[in-house]
C-alpha cells in the first residue's frame, strides 16, 4: 500500500477524541542576530501571499538585494526590544494562549489541547498540526490572531494548514476562522485600553489609529483589509465618543518603491506638529499582541520622529496581549466557533461515557485490532 499519506499506526481505540485549539500568530526569528533574521525573512518573503511579484523576478531581487542588506538592519530593530524572556510577539503570544487554555479548560468537559503556531518561524504550524494527530484530534479550530483579515495572513495561514493536510490519510474536522474586526468585544477591549491610559496619562490632542501597510495593489485585486482597518478604527472612535478632529488613522511598515495603503503613518507623524498636534496618542490595533512593528517603529523611531518634527509628547497605547478582555475575547469566539462539537457538549454521566469508550476498545481488541 502507498505511504504517500501519513497517519498514526496502531491507533488506540477506546481514547477519548480530542479537540485541538491553535492560535496562530505571524511568527519571529529566534534571536536577534542577521543570522536568525536572515533565516526568518527568506521564509516569510518567499511566501506568495506576501509578495504578489512574479517569483523568478522576486526570486533574484530577494536572494540578491533585500537578504542581503535587510536582515542586519532588521537585527538591530529587534535587539532593541528583545527581552530576556525572548521575542515580545512570541512572550505575549505564548502568554495569551496559555491563559485562553486555562480558561477553557474551565468551560470545555471534553479532551483539549490549546497551543501556539507561528505562521514563519517556530513553533511551525505543520508540526503543531502533526502534535495534534498524534494526541488523537480528530476535531481542529485554528484561530489567526489577525483582527482585519488580508490575504497575506490570514489566508496564508489557511494555506499553511491545507498544505500541511494534504498529507495526512486522516484529515480530521477543521474550522478556520476569520476576521474580528468589527467584533463588539474587540472594539470594547481596545478602546477600554485606550481609556485606562487617558484617565492614568493625560489624553493628548490626538488619537492616530495605526494598522501594517498593504500595497495597493491588494486593495484594487479585491483584498478587504483596507475596509477593514476603517470599520475597526471608525468603531474605536465612535466607542471612545470622539469627533472627527480628535482622531486618525493611518498606516505603517512600507516597505519598496510601490504605493502602499495611505496616508502613510511616517508621513503624519511628521506633519501632525505643524497642524498644532503636541501630545499625540498612538494606538495600533491591527496587532493582538506587541512586536518590532509597535515597539521599535512606533514606539521608538514614530515616536523621534515626531518629537524632531516639533511635537512634545507620543504616546503609544499597548497592544492587548494577554490581558484579561483580551483572553475572554477569543474563549468566547472559540466556544463560538467550536459549537456543536462533542467536546464543547456538556457529558451527562461522566461514568457512563468512560464505560462506552471501554468497552469500544473491547470490541475493537476482540475484532483483532492491535492496540
Amino acid at each position: 500500500m502507498s505511504n504517500r499519506f501519513s497517519g498514526v499506526r496502531d491507533l488506540e481505540h477506546g481514547r477519548a477524541p480530542r479537540l485541538g485549539v491553535v492560535l496562530v500568530n505571524l511568527g519571529t526569528p529566534k534571536a536577534p542576530q542577521p543570522a536568525a533574521l536572515r533565516r526568518y525573512l527568506a521564509e516569510f518573503l518567499s511566501d506568495n501571499r506576501v509578495v504578489e511579484i512574479p517569483r523568478l523576478i522576486w526570486k533574484v531581487i530577494l536572494h540578491g538585494i533585500i537578504l542581503r542588506l535587510r536582515p542586519k538592519r532588521s537585527a538591530r530593530a529587534y535587539a532593541k526590544v528583545w527581552t530576556d524572556m525572548g521575542s515580545p510577539l512570541m512572550v505575549h503570544s505564548e502568554q495569551l494562549a496559555e491563559k485562553v487554555a486555562e480558561e477553557l479548560e474551565q468551560r470545555i468537559r471534553g479532551p483539549l489541547t490549546v497551543v501556539l503556531a507561528m505562521r514563519y518561524g517556530e513553533p511551525a504550524i505543520d508540526r503543531i498540526l502533526s502534535d495534534l494527530q498524534a494526541q488523537g484530534a480528530e476535531r481542529i479550530l485554528v484561530l489567526p490572531l489577525y483582527p482585519q483579515y488580508s490575504g497575506a495572513t490570514t489566508a496564508s495561514v489557511a494555506d499553511a494548514v491545507f498544505t500541511c493536510l494534504m498529507g495526512w490519510r486522516w484529515v480530521p474536522e477543521l474550522r478556520l476562522m476569520g476576521a474580528y474586526h468589527d467584533d463588539a468585544d474587540y472594539i470594547a477591549a481596545v478602546a477600554d485600553s485606550i481609556r485606562s491610559h487617558w484617565k492614568e496619562h493625560g489624553q493628548g490632542n490626538k488619537l492616530l489609529i495605526s494598522f501594517h501597510g498593504m500595497p495597493k495593489a491588494t486593495l484594487d485585486a479585491g483584498d478587504p483589509y483596507f475596509c477593514h482597518c476603517h470599520k475597526t478604527a471608525r468603531l474605536i472612535a465612535e466607542n471612545l465618543n470622539l469627533e472627527n478632529d480628535q482622531w486618525e488613522m493611518a498606516f505603517q511598515s512600507r516597505f519598496g518603491p510601490a504605493e502602499w495603503l495611505q496616508p502613510y503613518v511616517a508621513e503624519r507623524l511628521q506633519a501632525l506638529p505643524g497642524e498644532g498636534v503636541r501630545h499625540l496618542t498612538v494606538a495600533c490595533p491591527g496587532f493582538a499582541c506587541d512586536c518590532v512593528e509597535t515597539l521599535e517603529e512606533i514606539a521608538m523611531q514614530g515616536r523621534d520622529s515626531f518629537l524632531q518634527a516639533g511635537g512634545e509628547r507620543l504616546d503609544y497605547i499597548p497592544a492587548l496581549n494577554a490581558q484579561p478582555a483580551h483572553v475572554q475575547l477569543h474563549v468566547e469566539r472559540i466556544l463560538q466557533h467550536t459549537s456543536g462539537w462533542p467536546e464543547t457538549s456538556m457529558i451527562p454521566d461522566e461514568a457512563r461515557y468512560q464505560q462506552a469508550l471501554t468497552e469500544s476498545r473491547a470490541r475493537a481488541l476482540a475484532a483483532g485490532a492491535n492496540n
